[in-house]
């Protein structure tokens, strides 16, 4: 099974590396988006897939990275200061949104995120003063390296792919650290853990702060990728969708992230053909993974694995029958 990853990660590093050279603008965007998600998704993950936590709110958290950097950018505030100052906040506030966690599961602690979802969203489109009212926010500069400007649409496509791997290989290093045991050991058996003098509380904490920080990294990024946001764009119906991306990878699996978010920012494109029941055709295939693939597209392998190993466990138990049947009839 590592070794099918580490195919499948080469490959997806292949893809991304080397297709958008001969793209247009339009698909070169689509690639920075499909990447943006994919961090985004990563945090979320983290929350749903190893922690086991359920999270209904991840939109709001990547507007506040997005409307903390384009705020501070349009303020003159550099933008190796705007990010980190967005991913902190995102921190500080997923502690804080992880504490009716500490009370509530399932679908309750869904109910509460999507709760504080909408008090966000809410806030971003009534405090014009700060964020623009539904007018949003404009303009939001690029950042530059050294003196080398990122205005180029490849040139910060790679800039974001950078990000990307340098936040799977913190993510990966967490993931293998007795932190990442913490919390598969939260998500599987939270009162064993408990027994086991492991901190859920604190855990649990940590789950939503480190999802909503790359949340805040992946606004941030977007928000100068398209320079311009406004509410619209961290709805309910984006937390949705970005759940839907973490479900269809697979939660719980690395590369999860990579193959649910291509579901969700690739595939739409794809199926543009379909005009106006191309949401329908959308819905549609996700349903059918869903009743398929309960687990996930990268679930495959193991499935495929596991029937394997009950033909193989049922072909040896029958011919231990017939071999115990012969040495009665002797």
């Amino acid at each position: 099974m590592m070794r099918l990853n580490w195919l499948i990660g080469l490959a997806v590093l292949a893809t991304f590396i080397a297709v958008p050279n001969f793209l247009k603008n339009y698909g070169i965007h689509l690639f920075t988006t499909w990447l943006v998600f994919i961090i985004a998704t990563m945090g979320l993950n983290l929350t749903v897939g190893y922690a086991g936590q359920k999270s209904l709110g991840h939109a709001a958290f990547f507007g506040i990275g997005a409307y903390t950097v384009a705020i501070l950018l349009k303020a003159g505030i550099s933008f190796w200061i705007a990010l980190p100052l967005g991913a902190v906040l995102c921190f500080a506030t997923g502690l804080v949104v992880g504490f009716p966690a500490l009370r509530v599961q399932t679908i309750y602690l869904a109910f509460a995120t999507l709760g504080f979802n909408t008090a966000i969203w809410l806030v971003m489109r009534n405090e014009e003063w700060l964020t623009g009212g539904n007018f949003g926010i404009n303009n939001i500069p690029r950042p530059s390296i050294v003196g080398i400007s990122l205005d180029g649409n490849l040139a910060y496509y790679f800039f974001v792919l950078v990000i990307t791997l340098i936040l799977a290989a913190l993510l990966a290093a967490l993931l293998r650290s007795p932190w990442g045991k913490a919390f598969t050991a939260l998500r599987d058996n939270p009162i064993r853990a408990e027994s086991l003098g492991i901190d859920t509380r604190g855990y649990t904490l940590l789950s939503f702060a480190i999802g909503a920080a790359y949340a805040g990294i992946a606004g941030g990024l977007y928000a100068s990728q398209v320079q311009f946001i406004d509410p619209a764009l961290f709805t309910v119906h984006a937390s949705i969708m970005m759940y839907l991306m973490v479900v269809v990878g697979g939660a719980g699996y690395f590369l999860g992230p990579v193959l649910g978010s291509a579901v969700g920012v690739v595939l739409p494109e794809w199926l543009r053909f379909a005009q106006g029941w191309y949401l329908f055709v959308f819905g549609a295939s996700v349903v059918v993974l869903m009743i398929w693939l309960p687990d996930g597209l990268l679930s495959i392998p193991d499935r495929l694995r596991a029937r394997r190993v009950a033909r193989e466990s049922s072909a040896a138990r029958a011919a231990a029958a017939h071999s115990m049947g012969r040495g009665a009839k002797a």
